[in-house]
């Protein structure tokens, strides 16, 4: 089919992980180019809070909203739909349009999930809680999301994957580009983010510089946490869906 050219679209380069030899256990990295239709397109922001128990997974949030913040600005004069996912914190949201459109659009019937392989687990131990700074009592730290990151008029607010499934298809996007944290945890497995929406047919592509993992070098596989999280996200790039750069939406300005 030709491609219309009458759409505006986004260049994106999609890295994925794939088998050398089949059974061999050997997997190399390749990127690819896609277009994909700006109106067709959403960037989720998952669970950017502003605190968090773990002292370290908070500092790195807070060395990564400036950049996002850039991004979605970027994303959004581009034309492609943000929704913002600061799970648990809907109440602070609630009196919002921007909650109030998303509540109020015409619901959409989920499908039948997709009998989709059962993948290996997670690559990295996360059983204590993946804190790398010493805190262990686990609390609902976060009342909103991160302050450092706007929210616009035409944006939407939900921490509910019914809700954000029947936004999306109501208003005809196909793609949902996730950037957030914690990709071990909530970026993998919230009812909006990628295990989901993949099951429901939604086509997900991880924003891979801009998220961070909960994992503890004390803990298998006794590496650093940056490389941890390049762990999780090889996994996720070989298991569930591609990762992209954030680079590649700060290009698509309009």
């Amino acid at each position: 089919m030709a491609e219309d050219t009458t759409k505006k679209h986004l260049d994106l380069n999609l890295r994925t992980q794939v088998v050398t030899r089949e059974g061999s256990g050997f997997w190399e990295q390749a990127t690819v180019p896609k277009r994909f239709p700006v109106d067709e397109t959403a960037l989720l922001l998952c669970d950017v809070w502003d605190d968090h128990w773990c002292s370290g997974a908070a500092r790195r949030v807070d060395a990564m909203v400036g950049r996002m913040n850039m991004v979605v600005a970027s994303a959004r004069e581009a034309g492609v739909q943000i929704i913002h996912a600061p799970s648990g914190t809907m109440q602070f949201y609630a009196l919002t349009p921007q909650r109030r459109r998303i509540v109020d659009s015409p619901k959409v019937e989920t499908p039948e999930s997709l009998d989709l392989p059962i993948p290996p687990p997670v690559p990295i131990d996360d059983s204590d809680g993946g804190c790398d700074t010493g805190d262990e009592i686990q609390r609902q730290a976060w009342t909103r999301q991160h302050a450092a990151i706007e929210i616009a008029d035409e944006d939407v607010i939900s921490d509910d994957g019914d809700e954000i499934y029947s936004f999306l298809r109501g208003s005809g996007i196909a793609n949902l580009l996730v950037m957030g944290v914690h990709t071990n945890m909530c970026v993998l497995n919230r009812s909006f983010a990628i295990k989901q929406m993949t099951a429901w047919g939604i086509r997900c592509v991880l924003v891979r510089d801009l998220t961070d993992t909960m994992y503890n070098p004390e803990k298998a596989p006794y590496v650093s946490h940056d490389r941890g999280t390049e762990l999780v996200v090889e996994y996720i790039e070989r298991h569930w869906c591609p990762s992209m750069l954030s680079q590649d939406l700060l290009e698509a300005r309009g």
